[in-house]
């Protein structure tokens, strides 16, 4: 997971990986919340998923957040069927470290999610995170809805500007699209970080607040 340099070309579906017919083994449990990892989502409430670089930092960042009811890490917006971390850090696989959130709108709104996810790194650094290189680093909002994704889009203008403003150089490069399939990482990545308190976070943000609200 530290410093490791990978491909920063995304794969086609000729060079990537084959993977495999069956899901790989995770947690059954949520190691915070004590529910069902693989829960469905329920009535009433709603569901995003975010790539903001190294996924057991960002885990820990969502299920913080008042209002969210579930968190599990996993691999989205690639090629290759359910894969292991090992070909996701191979950088042939086309996939992006992510965070499954299942969350009460009652209690957070979507808007609300997308503003942790951009104070809480970079979005211009392309396919990295500070020291993490690789395309599986690369910054994503994956959605569920059409509102998600015109909230997503919106807010992306925003905090470029928010950028330009405080003088922050940069294109935020965050790829928003239709989340299509995820897959779960393994057990040990589960909620990585309350297991490991002292464990390696390489989060970090640009310091600017990102707009949220009637204004965006």
């Amino acid at each position: 997971m530290l410093f490791s340099r990978k491909p920063i070309d995304l794969p086609t579906d000729d060079t990537a990986l084959k993977g495999r017919a069956h899901p790989i083994p995770t947690a059954s449990t949520h190691s915070v919340y004590g529910r069902d990892l693989l829960a469905d989502v329920p009535a009433g409430f709603e569901r995003a998923v975010f790539g903001l670089g190294c996924f057991w930092g960002a885990e820990r960042k969502f299920w913080q957040q008042d209002g969210v009811w579930l968190t599990r890490v996993g691999y989205a917006g690639g090629i290759t069927p359910n894969p292991t971390y090992e070909e996701v850090c191979s950088g042939h696989t086309g996939h992006t470290e992510v965070v499954d959130v299942i969350y009460d709108p009652a209690k957070v709104t979507f808007a609300d999610l997308v503003r942790l996810f951009f104070e809480n790194h970079d979005p211009t650094q392309g396919m990295r995170q500070g020291n993490d290189i690789g395309t599986q680093y690369r910054s994503a909002i994956y959605v569920t809805s059409e509102d998600q994704k015109q909230i997503a889009m919106d807010m992306t203008v925003a905090y470029q500007s928010a950028l330009a403003a405080a003088g922050h150089g940069g294109k935020v490069t965050t790829e928003v699209g239709t989340l299509t399939n995820i897959y779960f990482a393994e057990d040990y990545h589960q909620q990585y970080l309350a297991k490991n308190p002292n464990g390696y976070c390489g989060l970090g943000g640009t310091g600017v607040s990102c707009p949220v609200g009637l204004g965006v």
